[in-house]
């Protein structure tokens, strides 16, 4: 099954009308088609291949996962491959869909699995439906917007559970192994979402350069601002990696940190108790020393061990080695 609209003169005219009637429409002044196809086979797609004329190579892509990002050039078409993304804040992960098209002066065929929500593509062009005109370049414009602004809304994900993290960096709670274990997720993200984002500049650019959008003056501007937004992806996808280095860096010299302070305070608490045991062990020797036996050295070593501890503990404290 596939969903399907007609517009003809930038109106929409009909909608999940059978693919095999495309090419009917197609043949229509002013018309332009979307075809939408959800896990589709190479069988599936014959019959658009058939309508369109789509090259076998870019029909064996979009039903073959792990496309890199990319917009490939045929005689007769365009071949679309991006990922559309969604930050899981429980695991701190991104998940990420691919979407694959295939554009045509008159028609946009788009290819994905269940997980892609097409209905946001269809309510971003009903909210600007005077842009309709531009025929297939505004369909286009549709899914890299819809993709795009997806992208971004997961890296300022990632950096707010960024930000999340540096604030517990310092706190005086035991959050060393949650500190660990989510920068480490966020930075397996970071990568993942950094070899899908970074393509996204030569595709729009690349869709930017071609007359299907330069011969719509109406619709360059909303390219333009596409663009825009991919280029600050990007940027904050560095800024997040370079900040999640920082935390984790930080993370061991805070730890260091703390055990130089730990190793302090037992060695300061050693220190003091090793003077009572000295003085005990001096005048609990079996040989005659002044004092033996007497109530004053029973009083002098128990003076002893007081002072003595007590000014270790005050030096230390002045200190701040306890």
């Amino acid at each position: 099954m596939a969903t399907t609209r007609l517009y003809r003169d930038g109106t929409l005219v009909a909608e999940d009308f059978p693919v095999a009637q495309i090419s009917d429409h197609l043949g229509e002044p002013g018309a332009t088609v979307w075809a939408d196809f959800v896990s589709p086979t190479e069988q599936d797609l014959s019959a658009i291949q058939r309508e369109l004329g789509l090259h076998r190579l870019a029909v064996e892509d979009a039903t073959h996962e792990h496309q890199r990002p990319k917009l490939d050039i045929y005689d007769s078409h365009w071949f679309l491959a991006a990922y559309d993304m969604r930050f899981e804040e429980q695991t701190g992960r991104v998940a990420k869909h691919e979407v694959t098209a295939f554009i045509t002066e008159h028609a946009l065929v788009t290819v994905h699995d269940e997980s892609f929500d097409v209905r946001r593509v269809t309510d971003r062009w009903d909210s600007v439906a005077d842009l309709a005109g531009a025929g297939s370049a505004f369909l286009l414009w549709g899914l890299l917007d819809v993709i795009v602004d997806a992208q971004f809304d997961a890296v300022r994900q990632l950096d707010q559970a960024a930000d999340d993290i540096e604030d517990l960096l310092f706190d005086d709670g035991p959050h060393d192994r949650e500190i660990g274990r989510r920068s480490f997720a966020l930075r397996k993200s970071i990568v993942f979402v950094r070899r899908a984002v970074l393509p996204m500049r030569d595709v729009v650019s690349g869709v930017m350069r071609h007359d299907l959008t330069r011969a719509q003056a109406a619709i360059a501007p909303y390219y333009q601002d596409v663009f825009d937004h991919v280029l600050r992806t990007i940027e904050w996808t560095d800024t997040v990696r370079d900040l999640l280095a920082t935390i984790v860096d930080t993370h061991e010299g805070v730890r260091a940190n703390r055990m130089n302070l730990v190793m302090k305070k037992v060695t300061s608490w050693a220190a003091i108790i090793a003077v009572p045991t000295a003085i005990t062990g001096f005048f609990g020797q079996n040989l005659l020393f002044p004092g033996y036996g007497t109530g004053w050295g029973v009083a002098l070593s128990t003076l002893l061990i007081v002072a003595t501890g007590v000014g270790l503990f005050a030096a230390f404290k002045r200190n701040d080695w306890l």
